[in-house]
This record gives structure tokens, sequence and C-alpha cells, in this order.
């Protein structure tokens, strides 16, 4: 039973504004919230205030037992109340993401590396040569540039001695880039080459959207390991915490996408369907999967259980992918902006 049904029948004594329930718990600045509850709109044609932790936000549905808010920018973590005809409802709190970089172009997961530093990419265009392919963020939240010299910068993972892997959709190579940016060519001829990840064992894969699942092994031997449906923009891999699952999204032109499933013999299943364009992804230490991807035509990371439970966990547009901290936070990337969310979700390592 949804949170509105179960309001279904109460009354509200006082006839002052109640908030049940807010949904999602968490959101990124312009993202839409419904907030469930009793006596929350006014008589006769007044509109009510909803206020996140003292900033004013914008209706975009008023009714007697839910509204539904769009964040507003500036507004941090804390209590959200609504008031009207003169009356202030109870407070229920949001998480609310913060902006710590802007004016990027990322197409999958950010990377973070043992410290808490964040790498993000300017992936560009198509052909598209941008000045500096990967930034890097430090725990201060200064943006500094790390790499240039690569076309189309797409897929990041870090292997156990805290080298970075990048692969370029450009001409299909994964590179490997040392801590002070080195960076030497490590596998070719992967295609379309997108997301990657490591298993535990250290091989290395490598979604081609073209249709393959490339597997590297650590003396660099390649294999083919698995044929999908080709993707529209970009195959993204996440192992999940028996490092032998690989979880796979690509995107099609269907509105209602699966996230599959790789065993270790490559053979491929579907784990969820009905997602609207399904990207990056990371696995919490419970084994919840998080996914940036639309559910039920509204947009954020989608929090999928191992009993394939889907549900809407953070609202925001253009989100593409995300990756936990150390600290309990999960940095979480738009197609122009980073943000982090202090969260309270012990992330699974990658590293």
């Amino acid at each position: 039973m949804g949170i509105t049904e179960s309001l279904l029948g109460k009354k509200n004594v006082d006839g002052n504004p109640y908030i049940e329930a807010i949904d999602p718990p968490a959101s990124l600045p312009g993202g839409e919230v419904k907030i469930v509850g009793r006596s929350l709109k006014p008589p006769q044609l007044a509109r009510p205030e909803v206020m996140f932790n003292g900033v004013r936000g914008s209706l975009v549905v008023s009714a007697e037992d839910f509204l539904i808010a769009r964040v507003p920018y500036g507004a941090h973590s804390g209590q959200v109340t609504i008031s009207n005809n003169g009356h202030t409802s109870n407070g229920r709190e949001l998480k609310i993401a913060q902006p710590i970089a802007e004016s990027l172009h990322p197409v999958s997961n950010p990377a973070v590396d043992q410290e808490g530093n964040i790498y993000v990419t300017y992936s560009g265009g198509r052909g598209q040569k941008v000045p500096v392919a990967i930034y890097k963020i430090d725990t201060n939240y200064n943006v500094k540039p790390f790499l240039s010299d690569l076309m189309n910068a797409t897929g990041m993972a870090f292997d156990p001695q805290g080298q970075l892997y990048v692969s370029s959709r450009y001409d299909g190579t994964v590179y490997r880039v040392a801590p002070n940016g080195t960076m030497t060519t490590y596998a070719e001829g992967m295609g379309v080459a997108t997301g990657i990840a490591f298993d535990h064992e250290r091989n290395l894969y490598v979604g081609d959207r073209s249709g393959t699942i490339w597997r590297i092994a650590p003396d660099r031997q390649i294999f083919v390991f698995a044929t999908l449906e080709p993707s529209v923009a970009a195959y993204h891999l996440a192992f999940a915490p028996d490092g032998k699952t690989l979880y796979v999204t690509g995107p099609t032109t269907s509105s209602f996408d699966a996230v599959s499933t790789v065993d270790s013999h490559g053979t491929v299943s579907v784990f969820y369907r009905g997602l609207g364009r399904p990207q990056g992804m990371a696995f919490d230490t419970q084994g919840n999967l998080y996914v940036a991807a639309s559910l039920q035509g509204k947009r954020g990371i989608v929090r999928i259980t191992p009993d394939k439970k889907a549900s809407l966990v953070v609202a925001g547009q253009n989100l593409v992918g995300l990756a936990f901290t150390r600290t309990g936070g999960a940095v979480l990337v738009t197609t122009n902006s980073v943000f982090h969310l202090t969260w309270g979700i012990q992330g699974l390592s990658l590293i």
C-alpha cells in the first residue's frame, strides 16, 4: 500500500497541515518530491507555501492530501514544512545533494580513489578534442585538471594498486593512468568502448556498446565474454558484492529497459525490467543496486533490492551516474554537474 493510500480515512483533528512522508527521501536541487499528509491545501484559491529548510520551493501540484514540489537551489538538507491559512505543519527531513562542480560533461559514473578524491570526465561530443578530459576534485572540493591527451573519455575504474583505467569511445582503447597523470595504452580494439569494471580476480571488463562485453585478463589476453543487444548510448558495468556477477545497463530505444546480469560463464539474464534510460550503477554493502534511471516516468536514482523491488530514492534530472564514498556519502553526476549527498549508506568498495 502506498503512502497516499495509507492516509485514507484518517481525520485531521485540528485541521492544520500535517506532513506524513516525503517521497523520495532525497533529492538534487531542481528535483521534484511528493509530500503526503493531511490538510495540505488551504481553502478557496490560496496556495500553500513549502519551505525546504528555510528556502521556499515551488509547487507543481497541490491537493488536499499531497503536494508535488520542486526542491529549490540553495536549499540544504533539513526540515520541510508547509504553511497555509496561518498555520505551519510539522517538519519532515529531506536530504538534499549539494553541488561541488559544474560545467563538466560526465557520461558515466564518477570514480573515487582511496583518499576520497573524485574523478569526473569532460567527455565532449564524439570526435571532439577537449582541453581537459578528466578533472580531479580533491576532498576540499577543489577542481583541477588531471588528464588532457585523451579523446572522449567515457568509463573509469580503479585497480587495487590505485591506478585509474579509462575507456575512450572514440578509438576503442582502454588507457591506464598513474596517480601522477602519466597515461599508457592498456588494451586496444574494444569497439565503441564505454563502461569498465574489475572483478575480484583483476580481470577488466569493457562494454562495447555495439553488443559485446570484453574480458581482459591480468596478462592482457582479450576474450569475448558476453553479447547483448546494442545500446544507443553506452554500456555501464558494475559487479555485485560477490565479485562474480556482472550487472549491465545499456539504454535502447525502448522506454522499458532492463538491468542485465552476466554470470561467470558469460550467460546473460534479465535481473530487472522497467527502467527508462538506465545508466551508471553502484552497489551498497547490503547488495542493493542503485541506478541512474527513470522509474514510472520519474528521473533520479533508483534502488533495486536483491529481491527485485524497485523504488526511486533520489529525485533529480539528467543524472548519468553515481559512486559511493568511504564516509557514507555519494557522488552524483548529471550531464554537466557534480553533487555530493550525505546519505548514510555504506557503499561497496570498488578498489
